[in-house]
């Protein structure tokens, strides 16, 4: 019963078996490898278009490395108030930046809408040179309240972003649940809807450590390289990297693993409220928010139940938990199974019943 995080879950048997190929003999340092070219040519593919591609092994540097390339140090990037980049990533976005400023605008399970957007730019700190001036709007999709934005919904917060000259990223640390759930094409999702950069995460979703900074307006990667070497993130053995996501997007593996870990969280969420428990949030990816009453959390803990408790200032009035809850987020990967689930919601019983 390990919900703690999809980080948890090992490596896929593909990537380490296309780990072990790229181990055979010599290979091109810095990116110059065969695998590294033919992952660009296949992402190509994958979002329809000529991209930039710039490979790491961290989501911190791939949001972070992607928001230098669009934010001066004295300019703003505008993202929700409980984003990933301006609470878990310890600052890495704005020392990346050399300094340019994180600006929270709250929205209700855990997404920015045009409106909150366009209230916060209207606002009257934005005057140079005594205020920054917002240079970047980032959005995480999935997000951290585990929702996903609709292609139409990133499209609708790009334009109010462009209309007011801001760039736009994408934190796609899982992306791959996030198309899966949309059931759209990644360029639906991303560059067609106004999306400027994109952090593509595979290490939550099958990968050992491998990201991709893809960059849709080829001009804005002017430097990019450099930015990376400077960073500390150009890896000499750059095909170790790539070997990971290559294997990824063969035959969709990526796309099948997210969808198998949204199943399962669909298979926990969906017991759950049958079991008369709350749900935060409504349950889009493979993130699970629940309010559990303190004996059924006690009793998961006791069977060796492992998961973070949680808080936000994004839920709804009417899925807000009882007093004495116990605000749960539980994660699904594509390791798990329908038995562990099973035995989750077994104990939940129990504790239902001896309560």
């Amino acid at each position: 019963m390990f919900f703690v995080s999809d980080n948890a879950a090992p490596a896929a048997d593909a990537v380490l078996s296309a780990l072990a190929r790229a181990n055979a003999g010599l290979s091109a340092p810095y990116g110059k490898d065969e695998a590294t070219k033919r992952v660009e040519r296949k992402l190509a593919e994958v979002f329809e278009r000529e991209v930039a591609v710039s490979l790491v092994t961290t989501g911190t540097a791939a949001n972070a490395i992607a928001l230098a390339q669009l934010t001066a140090p004295w300019k703003a990037v505008i993202c929700h108030d409980e984003a990933h980049v301006m609470h878990d990533e310890c600052g890495a976005p704005e020392f990346f930046t050399n300094g340019a400023k994180l600006a929270g605008v709250s929205g209700l399970d855990g997404k920015i809408t045009p409106d909150g957007l366009t209230a916060l730019l209207d606002r009257d700190f934005w005057t140079p040179p005594t205020h920054v001036a917002p240079a970047a709007l980032t959005i995480s999709q999935a997000t951290e309240a585990g929702t996903v934005y609709t292609a139409s919904e990133v499209g609708a917060l790009a334009d109010v972003a462009k209309s007011r000259g801001l760039r736009v990223h994408m934190d796609g640390a899982r992306f791959a649940n996030a198309v899966a759930s949309a059931n759209v094409s990644p360029a639906e999702l991303t560059w067609k809807a106004g999306v400027d950069i994109l952090s593509f995460g595979f290490t939550k979703n099958g990968a050992m450590a491998a990201e991709a900074i893809v960059v849709f307006d080829t001009a804005l990667a002017a430097d990019l390289a450099e930015r990376r070497k400077r960073s500390g993130h150009l890896w000499s053995k750059g095909r170790y990297i790539a070997a990971q996501i290559e294997a990824m997007l063969a035959d969709d593996l990526w796309i099948a693993f997210g969808r198998r870990a949204n199943a399962a969280a669909d298979r926990l969420a969906r017991g759950l409220e049958a079991r008369g428990l709350t749900l935060a949030f409504p349950r889009q990816a493979n993130e699970v928010f629940v309010h559990l009453p303190a004996e059924v959390d006690a009793a998961l803990k006791a069977a060796g139940g492992v998961y973070y408790t949680w808080s936000s200032e994004a839920v709804r009035p009417e899925r807000q938990g009882r007093p004495g809850d116990v605000f749960a987020r539980l994660i699904a990967s594509f390791e798990t199974t329908d038995a562990e689930v099973d035995g989750l919601l077994g104990v939940v019983d129990q504790a239902l019943v001896a309560a």
